[in-house]
């Protein structure tokens, strides 16, 4: 099904003329970031040589998306907006509320009763609004999107960090904040300082164990997770060309872990191959059209250093299986070097679990290899030292690997499938025993690897890796294995290796699923009532901000300089925190509690200036605001999605 056709339609005849516009503005040939970028400027914007890292400017998004968590507050926001409908296309996906524990369909019931106030204000507020609504169990946000509405030469924003995910079908596609969609989906226009450039050229080709996951471990560590920060990162050579579209994907998703403002790849045959099995023919035929303006001019891949701030070539062919971290995605190691340094840092080199999907690798592809592996586990008679979970990143993907026997593989070995949603990735995970702060090791090819990100234990020494390499450690049950080079005794007291991974790109049968969990919104939501409880802890409806008079902001209190990485795990952290998105007053309660403090060098603890006493942030700030003060946040560093300002007044 091909959503938004006519918006694609309209973004797609536009594009040729403000291009060329633009290049005579440039006066120079423009790299595919721009393209998009210019194509995309708001109509109150006026068109000028935009300075690189300096200049503020205004553009017109073609569609936004949200996750169920950021979704309560930002369409809580929209509905003081005063509008029937959103400006633009808009979606919301069930996606993070759903806790892993047991398993798939339990797991799933149990998050929509225990939801059920947050899921019916979703789909109320969606039905009345124009919004499409996928349902609990339909699917991660990211993936989701990719197979529904990224499209190549588009514009769009979320309310996620890894809204970023959808440059692997050549989009610029930006993580904002519940405020910045709302100001879109209002029809207002959306301000970003025009980015600095950072060019990723690809030679080669991937072979044997090495994925597209390891050429993202590789650029983390390359760049750290800053590097990145006010750039659009763009990749190009006949390397990415041989990358699928889905290993884009992965690549663009990860890259907000370089702080990147997002990532993108031009267009071509692996995108259109995937537009055509995910039913999008349309697109790929208005694609085709164009595909000239959806690449960088061949001056600029002909010359990068001429166009690009910084330039950086991996040649894929050489490039290693990797393992990032612990407790931070930049830590890069080859899988050759992981023995000597576990060794070295004391690392726990026990594998307790192994977890593969999330929106980063639960594509078709991303399974299909993975499930290689557990056959040639079975086959071979060996089992999995540690725990094993799947956590499909879509109902089509999961009705499709059933249908393609790849789950009966995985139940054979012992694995255990979870819901269609975000689970152990953000924090969502009951993992039995993690409350006893063990010191342990696991894998998993999620994007984000920080103390307590997965299961809250600070002792969990989490790697990040590609699903391939995650499985292979997990049949091995140890950090330092190597598949390329070491054996492992089966069953019967015989070494063997495993071969290889192998796996298709896209489904030979195509993709299959009875109901995929979209819900159309009412064509005329006039008569559409939102439901929100007046006693509800978890949902509460706004009051507008009272008008700015016009002075200086002044007399602000210091509440906290973060020291060194703060990202949105440490500003707002999920896992049982989520439940409060949609209850302003609840959710401070979690504000910058995971924030190192600067001058104490301790976490939720700071000085309250009126006092000259010791205590939590959020406590601190409502002593300030109870005394009529407002309070001032600085950052030592930047980091991602939700920080990339270095000061915020509240």
């Amino acid at each position: 099904m091909v959503f938004d056709l006519s918006m694609i339609q309209s973004v797609y005849a536009a594009m040729p003329d403000r291009i060329a516009a633009a290049r005579k503005t440039v006066g120079r040939p423009l790299t595919l970031t721009e393209k998009i970028l210019f194509a995309h400027l708001h109509q109150d914007q006026a068109l000028a040589a935009f300075e690189r890292g300096n200049s503020y400017v205004d553009f017109a998004p073609d569609r936004v998306a949200m996750q169920d968590a950021t979704a309560q507050m930002a369409l809580l926001q929209f509905m003081q907006a005063g509008r029937p409908q959103v400006a633009v296309p808009s979606t919301v996906h069930c996606d993070h509320l759903i806790t892993a524990k047991v398993g798939s369909n339990q797991d799933l019931n149990i998050a929509v009763e225990s939801n059920k106030e947050v899921y019916d204000f979703l789909s109320s507020v969606s039905n009345k609004y124009g919004i499409g609504f996928w349902k609990p169990g339909a699917g991660i946000i990211h993936q989701v999107v990719l197979e529904n509405y990224a499209f190549p030469g588009g514009m769009m924003i979320g309310t996620d960090s890894h809204t970023v995910n959808a440059g692997g079908l050549g989009m610029i596609a930006i993580g904002v904040g519940g405020a910045d969609a709302c100001d879109v989906m209002a029809g207002l226009p959306w301000e970003l300082k025009f980015p600095k450039l950072i060019g990723v050229k690809l030679t080669g080709k991937l072979s044997g164990w090495a994925s597209a996951k390891d050429v993202i471990l590789k650029v983390a560590g390359l760049l750290t997770v800053k590097g990145g920060t006010g750039c659009i990162v763009e990749y190009f050579g006949e390397g990415a060309t041989s990358l699928s579209c889905t290993g884009k994907g992965t690549i663009c998703n990860m890259g907000a872990e370089i702080g990147a403002t997002t990532s993108t790849f031009g267009y071509d045959d692996s995108m259109e191959r995937y537009l055509r099995s995910t039913g999008r023919a349309d697109v790929a035929e208005l694609a085709n059209g164009i595909r000239e303006h959806l690449n960088a001019d061949a001056e600029v891949y002909a010359n990068p250093e001429n166009y690009f701030d910084q330039l950086i070539e991996i040649n894929l062919s050489e490039l290693e299986p990797h393992l990032n971290g612990p407790f931070t995605p930049d830590l890069a190691t080859p899988i050759s070097k992981m023995k000597e340094l576990a060794e070295t840092n004391g690392w726990p080199t026990k594998v307790e679990v192994g977890l593969i999907g999330s929106c980063t690798n639960s594509s078709y592809e991303d399974i299909a290899r993975a499930a290689s592996l557990a056959k040639q586990a079975a086959e071979k008679g060996l089992k999995p030292k540690a725990e094993f979970t799947i956590t499909p990143g879509s109902e089509l993907v999961r009705y499709t690997i059933e249908r393609d026997g790849f789950l009966d593989i995985f139940d054979n070995i012992g694995a255990k499938v979870f819901a269609n949603a975000c689970g152990p990735c953000i924090g969502m995970w009951d993992r039995m025993g993690a409350e006893k702060q063990e010191k342990n090791t696991i894998v998993h090819s999620f994007n984000r690897n920080f103390a307590k990100r997965a299961d809250g234990n600070p002792n969990t020494f989490a790697f990040v890796a590609s699903p391939e390499l995650v499985t292979a450690l997990a049949i091995a049950g140890k950090l330092d294995f190597n598949p390329l080079t070491d054996s492992l005794m089966n069953e019967k007291g015989e070494m063997v290796m495993l071969d290889a991974p192998s796996g298709d790109e896209l489904p030979t049968r195509g993709f299959d699923v009875e109901d995929a969990g979209y819900q159309a919104p009412a064509e005329d939501g006039s008569s559409v009532d939102v439901k929100v409880s007046p006693t509800s802890d978890r949902l509460q409806l706004l009051d507008p901000f009272a008008a700015w008079e016009g002075s200086d902001v002044k007399g602000l209190k210091l509440l906290i300089k973060v020291k060194g990485k703060c990202t949105t795990d440490h500003i707002s952290m999920a896992g049982p925190w989520l439940k409060y998105r949609g209850h302003l007053d609840n959710i401070s309660n979690n504000m910058l509690i995971g924030a190192v403090n600067i001058f104490n060098e301790k976490t939720d603890n700071v000085k309250n200036q009126l006092t000259g006493e010791y205590g939590p942030v959020p406590a601190t700030q409502r002593a300030y605001k109870a005394a009529g003060l407002g309070s001032l946040v600085v950052g030592d560093e930047n980091y991602g999605e939700g920080s990339s300002r270095e000061h915020a007044v509240m």
